[in-house]
């Protein structure tokens, strides 16, 4: 099976490092030193679950270098979607599937128009891992799980064929039929979290205090109305499943964007709490809590302000 990997970040190498040690054709797409460190030295993902080194590592910055592949795990950060679908067209094929695993819930319907109906799929990624060094992937605990699923809820053989191949490399992987509600019960999570721990400077455990959970239940809820007038199936209680969830993750855990605030980077915060505030604009649904956390976290959305 040929799986080319779009974004060779923490998320995108610690599944395509899995998937080519179980045997499966995988070629990493990277750039600059990393590249160069992938073709020298081949890549390295450092985990609790155990090491991996590729040697060699098939890696390239050209798609076209490629040609088809079977399925694309497309893993790159949420501003560069359109220019990189625009890229990977040579990757594409009659059956090709292209998995977006990105944070927000939209990547997929914005690859539609670039790559054609057929070639997208919906795709959850539940990994914490990071370039700790050119070359070099760290991964944060045990915990590694990958949901995906035909975006109408069908029944596919690619989807089977992979969930196969995900299961021989050792990782949980779920072929799921209601692959949105997966993508929207992970973004009632995600776009509260990343914007509160942003904004606070504070880890995931801070939101746990007496303060801070009412806030925080508020904006679980404001993207459970947000997801449900959009059209998209939630369980009633949504808000009590993600703030269990957020309650069970490491106190000193912080979501990439929160990271991204402090080293002065770009951030993903109009594709996460910025998708709140927009979607509920267009559907009549207030989110109070989300228009103040954009609001004031929108200044850094290119990096740190100038002084």
């Amino acid at each position: 099976m040929r799986i080319a990997i779009v974004g060779t970040g923490g998320v995108g190498a610690g599944y395509g490092a899995a998937l080519a040690k179980a045997g499966a054709e995988v070629t990493f797409i990277a750039r600059g030193a990393h590249l160069a460190a992938m073709q020298r030295d081949g890549l390295k993902v450092l985990s609790p679950r155990g090491d991996i080194h590729l040697v060699p590592t098939r890696a390239t910055d050209n798609p076209a270098d490629i040609g088809r592949v079977d399925f694309v795990l497309f893993c790159v950060k949420l501003w560069d979607v359109e220019s990189a679908g625009i890229s990977i067209k040579p990757l594409i094929g009659p059956d090709t599937a292209v998995i977006p695993l990105q944070n927000g819930v939209d990547a997929a319907e914005r690859l539609i128009p670039i790559l054609g109906e057929n070639a997208v799929m919906g795709g959850v990624a539940q990994i914490s891992a990071k370039i700790i060094e050119p070359g070099v992937i760290q991964q944060v605990g045990t915990f590694m799980r990958i949901v995906f699923g035909e975006l109408d809820g069908r029944a596919s053989p690619r989807g089977e064929k992979f969930l196969a191949l995900c299961q021989k490399a050792g990782f949980e992987a779920k072929l799921s039929d209601a692959i949105l509600t997966e993508l929207w019960m992970k973004f009632i999570l995600l776009a509260a979290n990343a914007s509160a721990v942003a904004l606070s400077r504070r880890p995931v455990g801070d939101l746990r205090s007496p303060e801070m959970r009412p806030v925080m239940m508020s904006a679980y809820r404001e993207v459970m109305e947000v997801g449900r007038a959009n059209g998209v199936t939630l369980p009633d209680n949504a808000v009590e499943i993600t703030a269990g969830y957020s309650d069970s993750l490491p106190a000193h855990q912080k979501p990439s964007m929160a990271l991204d605030l402090e080293r002065g980077n770009r951030l993903e915060l109009p594709w996460l709490g910025g998708k709140v505030v927009e979607l509920g604009n267009k559907l009549g649904v207030p989110t109070p809590t989300h228009s103040l956390m954009y609001a004031m976290l929108k200044p850094y959305i290119m990096g740190k302000p100038a002084d």
